[in-house]
């Protein structure tokens, strides 16, 4: 049976919006962490309590992806959006006008944050339910690029926090989100063919079946090291070679946007090649990557090189597990979007705040970078595992037309 092309077999303003709608959320999302300098400086943070900075929106976020979930499922994707992006411009305007001047205030605003990081639970399923099993990479793919809103963060916010200070700088914010509410308002479409709200019984018992705990680990690795690096890069170029905030953010938005842009690229090898054997690259190379950078490097350009590789695996990485996702758990998309989410975001929690740890304790980010490492060699052999289980069933050619 012949393929419908890609364009022809979806909605393409919806996986405009919905791409849209991602990139900017997650601007807002990681918009601590190209800020994290000048705050540090404002209010005489120590290493430990800036990585706790940068790494609390991504906790929070992966916890609401599940709520963003349940939501989308039962809302439908596009009114849950909407309550998303409202609550986050709300918690924006709020931190623009109140006065942060403590360590406290600051994870507030980062549980706040968090709602924008669930945008991720939204994007995706708004988008996949829209095309057929042999498209699903490509969609994911393109929708799940809106995560280089957060190159846009580290390649604006320190600048603008040198012009206009940097607590306007979560003013200036709304203008872009609310651009990108009215896009997401006039685009957005839902899918026709939706499945049914889910019970919560019914929402734990995917949790019964191991591939949810694969994808989840798997995304933890790939999702995780992403945002993890997003925002602990400005911290990372400033702390190891004195670069200023705005030259450490260019750097930061050069690794980054590596990363975004070949998510869709990494969607659609997996649609070509298969969703394992995508993934298992990318790990190994991610796993070098991350390993030649604890070593340290002597000079930033040779760091960017390296990460910018390390992001490049990882950002394609994320393709590839949203590429196999909606095969194995098409009814559940809208729930396994949030499990899958959250674990990746918990990923980046957990490096993020590594990071600050090991700088303080050692004077280093070795061993943080070392132990990620280790988690993606780790992913890479859990593949070994399951592949010829998942390849000779949900995976056969009997089953779906997608290569797994």
């Amino acid at each position: 049976m012949a393929k419908t092309s890609f364009w022809k077999a979806g909605h393409t303003p919806t996986l405009f919006a919905s791409f849209f709608y991602f990139d900017l959320s997650f601007m807002v999302w990681v918009i601590l962490g190209p800020l994290a300098v000048q705050i540090s400086a404002s209010l005489g943070l120590s290493p430990a309590q800036k990585g706790l900075m940068v790494a609390t929106p991504l906790l929070a976020g992966a916890l609401l992806r599940i709520v963003m979930g349940v939501l989308v499922d039962h809302l439908k994707p596009k009114k849950a959006g909407t309550i998303g992006q409202v609550i986050v411009m709300l918690g924006l305007l709020w931190a623009w006008q109140t006065t942060l001047d403590s360590f406290a205030s600051l994870i507030a605003l980062g549980v706040l944050l968090g709602v924008a990081g669930a945008a991720f639970a939204v994007a995706l399923p708004l988008a996949s339910r829209w095309y057929p099993p042999e498209h699903q990479g490509t969609a994911l793919g393109i929708a799940g690029a809106g995560n280089s809103g957060t190159a846009f963060a580290a390649l604006f916010a320190p600048g603008l926090a040198i012009a206009f200070g940097w607590q306007n700088v979560f003013g200036l914010c709304l203008i872009p989100l609310g651009v990108a509410l009215i896009v997401y308002l006039t685009m957005a479409k839902d899918a026709p063919t939706a499945p049914p709200p889910k019970s919560l019984p019914e929402y734990l018992r995917v949790l019964k079946d191991k591939d949810a705990w694969w994808f989840m680990f798997f995304y933890s690795v790939t999702f995780g090291g992403f945002a993890g690096l997003a925002s602990s890069l400005t911290i990372y170029f400033n702390g190891e070679y004195g670069l200023s905030p705005v030259t450490a953010g260019y750097l930061t938005a050069a690794c980054v946007f590596a990363g975004s842009v070949v998510r869709p690229l990494g969607g659609l090898l997996a649609d070509r090649i298969g969703g394992i054997k995508t993934l298992s690259m990318m790990y190994a190379v991610a796993a070098a990557a991350l390993l030649v950078a604890s070593m340290g490097m002597k000079s930033p350009t040779a760091a960017v090189t390296v990460f910018v590789v390390a992001m490049l695996a990882l950002g394609t990485g994320n393709g590839a597990v949203f590429q196999l996702v909606p095969q194995r758990f098409r009814k559940e998309i809208g729930v396994m979007t949030g499990l899958v989410g959250m674990a990746g975001g918990i990923g980046g929690f957990y490096l993020a705040s590594s990071l600050g740890l090991s700088r303080q304790l050692t004077g280093s980010y070795q061993m943080g970078l070392i132990v990620f490492a280790a988690l993606a060699i780790i992913a890479l052999l859990g593949l070994s595992v399951v592949k010829t289980r998942w390849r000779t069933t949900w995976g056969s050619a009997a089953m779906t037309a997608a290569k797994v």
